[in-house]
Formats: C-alpha cells, sequence, structure tokens
C-alpha cells in the first residue's frame, strides 16, 4: 500500500499535477485498492490537518511579509545595509544579504524574501558589472535566511508536528540563522573581491544613523513577536495577528507608501499563497495518517535500530535523507510526512527535537536551491533574463557554504540550544 502510494504521488508529480493534489491522489489510489475504507475519509483527513489553531499562523505571517513588502520597508532595508557596508569590495552582494536577513525577521517565508529584495538589488547589481548568474543565485540563496531566522513558518509546521514549543524553535533559530547570513556574506566578499565587484557609495556614521531611524519602525516587528510570545502577552498565533496590524499602520500612517486601494492586492496575494500552503499541509496530513496507520514509522525506526548506528550517524543519515528528498517535495509536505517518521527514532536516541528541528529546517532550506523543485531558485530565475543552467552553476559553492553550516548545527546542538536554555 505504500509502495504505491509513493509511486502513484511520483508519477503523477512527474506529469506537473500540482503537489497537493498529487498527493491527494496517490492517497485515494491507496484507499480504493489497498484498503476497505471510504475515500471521504481523505476529505475528512485533510481538514483535520488544517483545523489547527496554531497553522492560523500560517496565513498571518504571509500577509504580515506583503504588507511590509508593498508599504516600502524592503527599500529602508537594503538603504540600511548600504549604509553600513558602503564602498567595500562585493557591497551590493553583502547589502542583498544583509537585507535579506533583515527582511527575514519580518516575512518568515524564503520566496517572499527573494521577491521583495531580490527585485531591487538583483536589477541594481547586474548594472554596477556583477555578473547575472552570481546576482540571482545569490538572492535565491538569500532568500532562504528567510526561513531559518524567527519567525518561520516551516517552524511553525515543524513545531505543530512534532508536538514542541514554536516560540523555543523560534529563539533557536536566532543564532543559526545568523551563521548561515554571515557565513555567505564572507563568501560574497571573497569572489566579488577577486572579480572585481565593488560596493556602493562611500557611507558616514551619520547617513547610517539617518537610514537606521527611517527603518527602525521595520525592524521592530521581530522585537515585538519574539518579545510579545517570550514575555508571554500573546501566542505565536496571535503574534501574527499583531503583526498584521501593526504593518498596516506603519506602511499607511508612519511611511505612507500603501495606499487602501492597494489593500486588495495585498491581501488577495497572500490569501493565494497560504492557500496552497494550507492544501500541501492538509494533502500531507492524509498521506502522514496512512504511513502511520500502516506502521511505517515504525518499520524505518526497526530498521535503523538493527543498524546499531549512533547519535550522530544517525543524524547523518538522516541529514542525507532530507537533502534527497528536498531536492523534488515542497517543504512543508516534507514536513509534515517526514516528522512522524523521525520521531520515534529521534526519540528512542534522546535527540533534542528543538536542535533537530533546526537541522531539518536548514536541510530543507538547502531543498529550496536544489534542481528540480527548487522553489527559490525559479522565483529567483524570474528576476533576470539569464539561463537557469547558469544560475544553478552559481548557486552551487553557495550551497557548499550552507551544507558546511548544516554540518556544524548537526556536530554542536548547542549552537541552536544555548539561548534557550
Amino acid at each position: 500500500m505504500t509502495s504505491a502510494m509513493f509511486l502513484s504521488m511520483l508519477v503523477l508529480v512527474a506529469f506537473n499535477i500540482p503537489l497537493a493534489l498529487s498527493i491527494a491522489f496517490a492517497c485515494i489510489v491507496a484507499f480504493v485498492f489497498f484498503a476497505d475504507m471510504p475515500t471521504f475519509v481523505t476529505v475528512q483527513r485533510m481538514f483535520t490537518g488544517i483545523d489547527s489553531f496554531p497553522l492560523m499562523s500560517i496565513p498571518f505571517f504571509l500577509l504580515a511579509g506583503k504588507i511590509m513588502e508593498k508599504g516600502g520597508v524592503s527599500i529602508r532595508l537594503v538603504n540600511l545595509g548600504a549604509s553600513i557596508v558602503g564602498s567595500t569590495p562585493g557591497g551590493l552582494a553583502i547589502i542583498a544579504l544583509l537585507a535579506s536577513m533583515f527582511f527575514a525577521s519580518i516575512s518568515g517565508s524564503a520566496p517572499a524574501t527573494v521577491v521583495a529584495i531580490g527585485s531591487i538589488m538583483v536589477p541594481a547589481m547586474i548594472k554596477a558589472g556583477y555578473d547575472k548568474g552570481f546576482s540571482v543565485a545569490l538572492m535565491a540563496v538569500g532568500g532562504t535566511i528567510g526561513i531559518i531566522i524567527p519567525p518561520s513558518i516551516p517552524f511553525v509546521v515543524y513545531g505543530i508536528s512534532a508536538n514542541v514549543s514554536i516560540g523555543d524553535l523560534f529563539i533557536a533559530g536566532i543564532v543559526p540563522g545568523l551563521i548561515v547570513g554571515f557565513s555567505l556574506i564572507i563568501y560574497s566578499y571573497y569572489y566579488s573581491k577577486s572579480r572585481g565587484f565593488r560596493g556602493s557609495e562611500p557611507t558616514s556614521f551619520a547617513n547610517f544613523i539617518s537610514c537606521l531611524k527611517k527603518s527602525l519602525f521595520g525592524l521592530a516587528m521581530p522585537v515585538i513577536i519574539l518579545g510579545g510570545i517570550y514575555s508571554g502577552f500573546f501566542t505565536p498565533t496571535e503574534s501574527g495577528a499583531i503583526a498584521c496590524v501593526y504593518g498596516l499602520v506603519i506602511s499607511i500612517f508612519i511611511y505612507k507608501e500603501l495606499s487602501f486601494s492597494d489593500l486588495k492586492e495585498v491581501f488577495v496575494s497572500s490569501g493565494l499563497t497560504s492557500s496552497m500552503v494550507l492544501l500541501i499541509i492538509g494533502a500531507a496530513n492524509i498521506m502522514g495518517w496512512i504511513l502511520t496507520t500502516e506502521q511505517f514509522p515504525q518499520q524505518v525506526s526497526n530498521w535503523i535500530s538493527s543498524v546499531g548506528a549512533d547519535k550522530i550517524w544517525l543524524l547523518l543519515a538522516i541529514n542525507a535523507v532530507l537533502l534527497l528528498i528536498g531536492t523534488f517535495l515542497e517543504l512543508n509536505a516534507a514536513i509534515i510526512l517526514l516528522v512522524p517518521i523521525f520521531l520515534p527514532i529521534l526519540i528512542n536516541e534522546d535527540v533534542n527535537l528543538i536542535h533537530f528541528g533546526i537541522v531539518m529546517i536548514t536541510n530543507l532550506a538547502i531543498g529550496l536551491l536544489t534542481p528540480p523543485l527548487g522553489v527559490n531558485l525559479f522565483v529567483a530565475k524570474s528576476l533576470s533574463d539569464t539561463s537557469f543552467a547558469l544560475v544553478v552553476k552559481k548557486v552551487f559553492p553557495l550551497l557548499l557554504v550552507m551544507i558546511v553550516d548544516l554540518l556544524l548545527f548537526t556536530f554542536l546542538p548547542e549552537i541552536s540550544l544555548f539561548l534557550i536554555s
């Protein structure tokens, strides 16, 4: 039954059927041919999968990111990055990554970060003489920081799936997100310096203070979100709603770059994105339920136990599986499907589930950059007329940097856990 279900899903995906429908139809095939169970159970399980209070934070955070993008926050964050970097070699590349890190703490979405910052930085980098492939690849990689630095939508999905604190996951993601961002900055600096790519205009302390003041309201959002969660004033779900209201206030009444006539586009766009994500989560919940019913997690756990791998080898093996699966499975669907499989094994080996959450999300962030799915690659590619093959070639060294970071997080759980403890 499990084999037929996976095979059906892969065939449907190969024929370019949307992922949510591919998963749902594959589950119906399993029900019809291998189980004495009515097909309307699929609808019940889909509804159960998204009937969750914490999942409401997903549309809220997506809406908050869209409001900030349209409300002039992204250009202010780019200017703040420019005031920090100035004329440093490779300055525009560094600005793109710094702005991505700033925006990541607002949006929680990788594609949203790519579009918000990339639409400004990719044309600027190409105009300044940076090669197109590197400019697009850099923004694709910069967008992955959006799901590691809190607030992060995949952290919400993982927290629900693994039954761990979403607030703790948010805190645990701060240091790993900064490490990924700064390691990419170091690579970009040396790459740009070797090719003579220049920075922006010379800067000054007065210019930095001026840019900081203009972007202060945007930068305050993550402080409000994390401060409110950890002080007990509101839950992660409620923080998403508060982020939306806060974003509307500063975008309409303070920055005055978002008008009431723009709200229809903002709400429709974020609604479409939210429905796509939630539909995938609902469909993945059916498959996860079937796998659990068929005792697939226990079979995998028993097989790994029979191999006798210790904790480190176990995590390395899981890393390899996640890196492979991330190439062809959507990020949130991968979390919903795989966490129930890995959970018994991780608990048996006494692996901290918060630490594993950071490892898993970093793994799947790399999957956003690897064909054939590689969502971030396709989103970034749309910002320029360069060839997809060139973007893949240029993204490869940046991927290696992220894999080194991943191994660092795997072997040193204190990186993720010390802020919580």
